[in-house]
């Protein structure tokens, strides 16, 4: 799974390599696993691990068009956080060829400095569609209260997935504004290639960047290789 966090202490925030595993059946309730590691943890742009490599995992479930899961990883804000843990729950119904994300995510932290408010909720409201080998796909997420109580803050992507037919690769692209009450709004962007190593194994080479690098060494361009693996 997969929105930023934006410290007035560092900045930072959370969500990356996405992707639902094989499901395994239980009295109509579909679970999938993940569990994947980067050389960093880069969310809308921004370091969430100090530069350093990351290690994460997740459960998901779901029922109809309903789901809810759990994602965890470390993180490093140079003030003691060393765990996110994302919650959310959310519906995916279709209108013709379009399908729809509609969920809530909360962004919790371990070991945070007391008073630093960096746990929040964010709506998120999202919309794909598949456009011959290429799925076309726009998103808007809202906190009424961002990152380290920061006020509203809005995210807004659009982004574009393409499998290469015949080929175990896929490239994809996203450009995305984040905006905040208190603090720079900047706009950021992502390009990579995947590849399905087997049905199970993913990587992941990946370029994140953000305009006029607001908050240091953290929001530069930087290249990012990624292991994932789903069940």
């Amino acid at each position: 799974m997969r929105t930023l966090k934006l410290a007035m202490l560092a900045a930072c925030g959370s969500l990356a390599l996405g992707g639902v595993a094989q499901a395994q059946e239980d009295e109509g309730i579909s679970f999938a696993f993940n569990l994947g590691a980067n050389t960093d943890y880069v969310f809308r742009g921004i370091s969430q691990t100090a530069e350093d490599p990351s290690v994460y995992g997740g459960i998901d479930a779901s029922a109809g068009i309903g789901y809810a899961g759990v994602w965890v990883s470390n993180v490093d804000f140079g003030n003691g956080t060393d765990l996110e843990y994302d919650i959310y729950a959310g519906i995916k119904p279709t209108m013709g060829a379009v399908t729809f994300d509609l969920a809530l995510i909360y962004y919790g932290y371990l070991d945070s400095p007391k008073g630093s408010n960096q746990d929040y909720v964010e709506a998120k409201v999202a919309a794909s569609v598949p456009a011959g080998p290429a799925t076309l796909g726009a998103a808007v997420f809202y906190s009424p209260e961002f990152f380290g109580k920061t006020g509203d803050a809005w995210y807004k992507e659009v982004n574009v997935a393409v499998a290469v037919p015949d080929t175990k690769f896929s490239m994809s692209a996203a450009l995305g504004h984040q905006s905040i009450d208190v603090g720079p709004g900047y706009t950021t962007w992502n390009a990579g290639l995947g590849y399905q190593l087997t049905d199970n194994i993913g990587l992941d080479l990946r370029y994140h960047d953000t305009a006029k690098d607001k908050f240091g060494a953290i929001s530069e361009g930087r290249v990012v290789a990624g292991l994932k693996l789903v069940w």
